[in-house]
Formats: structure tokens, sequence, C-alpha cells
């Protein structure tokens, strides 16, 4: 991935060990700042592509960088990448403009994929946000009845409806393969049949719809 990664981030093991991990898996890192108003200034002089940006930092927070740098820069991807699973923070920071909202306890591969769907156009949110998600694209963009009415998941099958579900309570597909007792490849393999049959490229994007129509595990 060739774009340009600006990370803010308060805490210095963390922010140091982040800036080498992206480094190690050839993503540009061109600096790693503490503070919101560094970044704002970075952000000028350095002009990056995508900016990794923590939540909860002393005096300026995540979401007043976000809404400066946005205001600014509308065209800049900038990713939230933070602990916090408050619901106000979510929502607040799509509606600010993020274009991303990842955990910090994210895989490092899972972290590298969500930059470049990022970098392709797309909004990604942690898997465990999905129910949250739904509910802010729900309450923005209100289904139409014909809509509702249509059921998406006719099309897979009992196995890979059972996983789709697993997706969206946000397990990872080591846990579904320990919790259905099949091989992580085997889980892989359903993942993708299930995203070709909704018509989507993004596990996010099938979880949402997932919980949108309220599928669940049958019993």
């Amino acid at each position: 991935m060739n774009a340009k990664v600006l990370l803010i981030d308060d805490h210095t093991l963390f922010r140091a060990g982040l800036k080498d991990l992206l480094c190690r898996r050839n993503i540009n890192v061109v600096t790693a700042v503490g503070s919101g108003e560094e970044g704002i200034q970075c952000a000028a002089t350095l002009q990056p592509d995508i900016v990794l940006l923590d939540m909860r930092m002393p005096q300026m927070d995540g979401l007043a960088v976000l809404r400066q740098l946005h205001n600014s820069y509308p065209d800049l991807r900038i990713v939230m990448l933070t602990t916090s699973t408050n619901e106000s923070d979510l929502v607040e920071a799509l509606r600010s403009g993020a274009r991303g909202y990842l955990l910090k306890d994210i895989e490092p591969d899972e972290l590298v994929v969500a930059l470049q769907e990022i970098m392709q156009g797309k909004t990604v949110v942690a898997p465990e946000l999905a129910p949250v998600l739904a509910r802010y694209v729900q309450g923005s963009e209100p289904q139409s009845a014909d809509q509702k009415a249509v059921d998406p998941f006719a099309g897979l099958t009992p196995r890979e409806y059972e996983i789709l579900t697993l997706l969206a309570e946000g397990q990872s597909n080591k846990v579904i393969a320990r919790n259905l007792g099949i091989s992580d490849g085997t889980v892989k393999l359903h993942v993708k049949a299930i995203l070709r049959k909704l018509g989507v490229s993004s596990r996010i994007t099938a979880a949402v719809m997932a919980v949108e129509h309220g599928a669940r595990v049958v019993k």
C-alpha cells in the first residue's frame, strides 16, 4: 500500500509500536506524534492520505482533531483507533467525517486490510460495533417496507447463515472455527461464499446486514 499514514496518539509506547508494526508491513508512516495540535500541523505540511487518530487525548481530544482536520481537508481519510466501544463515540466520529472506527486490540493483518479498504473508499468499523453501526445506518437511512420484506439471506446454506450470525456478534474467524469445531480455512471459505452471495466485499458490511435484518442462530 503506497498511502502515506500519519499517527496521532498520546501513548508513547503504543505509538512507537504501531509505527514499527506498520513499517514492517511496508506501509509508509510519514510521522507519529503525541498530540492533536502536532497532528494538525503535520497534516498541513506532510499531506498524508490516512490519519490514524486516538480518541482519548489530553488538551485536544480525538473528536476535536477529527472535526478540524475534516473541515480543512474533506478528502483526508481519518480513522479513529481507540479503546472506546462507547456508542456515542462511534456515532459522533462517523457524523464528524471519520472513514473508520477501529479498536486497538485489532490484529495487525486485519488493520492492514482495513487501511486498504479505507483507501478504496470504504468505511470500516470494528466488527464488535456492527450492531451500533446498523442502528446508526437505520436511523439515517430508513428502509422501505418493500426492502424489509426481502430476505437477503435466502441463498445462504444453513452453515453459511450460522457463520453470518457469528460475524454479526463480532467473532473472528479463529473464534468461529473453535466454536463450530471446524478449521480456520473452512471458515474463510464460508465467509468468501457469504460475501459473494450477498453481493458485498466486506465482512463488516455483511455483519451490518445481518444485524439490520435480525439474523439469529436457530437453536
